[in-house]
């Protein structure tokens, strides 16, 4: 089977500890080469993970003829001008979340790997689990009757390290960069539709070059259905979702992060009958890699098209707009 070959351009750990190793669980993919700024640590990491290539700059590997598809792992600011570069060069790009600073960034990128006649996808790996199949098809045949709103939650503790990328601001530092986006994209995945208006408040650190080390809000879908939703980097760690339908309701109680064999499961309650929902053991990274190769060859349209990317980052760009201003804030249709 052609096997599409992935270059990781840079060294992050989410590139180590898990898109790495799903591109290789994979049906699709293999990963022909890594690079880092420094030759060193791209050779150090390409000896440790059996790779075999290391690049001492992006460039060198966005122009290795031998690789068809680009994972970029880089800080949120480095996101558009490394996608655009890649998929100029002739690459599929899957881009981690956020896909960029603002969402007139990410419809730079969308347009350009359109007119590189290239794949371009955000890697929300979640969403490629069938579990999220599974509750929209519960949701969809009413048995918890009409859904009445949506509760997320994702936050962590890591206020200490004061080198982290995420408390840069002109990096895009941030909770809701970094994991608030995740409850969002949910909430429009589950719902199908996207967002009328957005009410945030969020606790910007002077201590974390004021980026928002929590935020909570309220987004306003049509049909009498709002999203509830808090994310933070300096708060107990939660990663959970909750449906609440007219007469039932769903929990997950490990709704982002890579399930494990037993933390995968989901629960359906309806009146006094509850019962856990059990879903296959898969890798989301492994699917998500799946996806975007099946797409680049032509076999199948991508689950998710790259517009979904600059409809999510809209919606984050309004969450943030509405703290800094303490408003409301109407979404615009367009």
């Amino acid at each position: 089977m052609t096997k599409l070959r992935w270059g990781i351009l840079g060294c992050a750990n989410i590139a180590i500890r898990a898109c790495i190793p799903g591109i290789r669980q994979s049906q699709t993919g293999i990963v022909s080469a890594i690079a880092s700024r420094s030759l060193q640590k791209s050779q150090e990491k390409a000896a440790e993970l059996d790779i075999p290539k290391a690049y001492g700059s992006y460039e060198e590997l966005i122009a290795d003829p031998d690789i068809d598809a680009i994972y970029i792992p880089l800080p949120n600011h480095l996101h558009k001008e490394w996608t655009i570069r890649a998929v100029q060069a002739g690459k599929h790009v899957l881009c981690e979340k956020p896909a960029a600073l603002t969402a007139v960034e990410v419809q730079e990128m969308v347009t350009a790997s359109e007119q590189a006649g290239v794949q371009f996808a955000e890697a929300f790996m979640y969403r490629h689990h069938p579990r999220y199949d599974r509750i929209k098809a519960i949701i969809d045949s009413g048995e918890i009757g009409d859904v009445r709103g949506i509760h997320g939650a994702f936050t962590f503790s890591n206020p200490g390290d004061s080198k982290n990328v995420r408390y840069v601001r002109e990096w895009g530092g941030g909770s809701a960069y970094d994991v608030g986006c995740y409850p969002l994209s949910a909430a429009r995945l589950i719902l199908g539709r996207e967002p009328e208006a957005v009410t945030t408040h969020a606790f910007f650190s002077p201590e974390h070059d004021h980026v928002d080390m929590m935020m909570s809000g309220l987004v306003e879908f049509s049909g009498n259905v709002a999203l509830t939703f808090d994310c933070g980097m300096w708060a107990g760690f939660r990663n959970t979702l909750e449906i609440v339908g007219a007469i039932g309701r769903i929990e997950v109680p490990s709704a982002f992060v890579t399930p494990t064999e037993e933390s995968g499961h989901f629960i359906v309650q309806v009146g006094n009958e509850r019962r856990e929902e059990k879903v296959p053991f898969l890798n989301q990274y492994a699917l998500q890699a799946d996806d975007l190769a099946y797409a680049a060859w032509g076999e199948k349209a991508a689950r998710f098209p790259a517009s979904d990317a600059v409809l999510n980052m809209k919606l984050i760009d309004a969450c943030l707009q509405s703290a800094r201003e303490r408003s409301r804030i109407v979404m615009n249709e367009s």
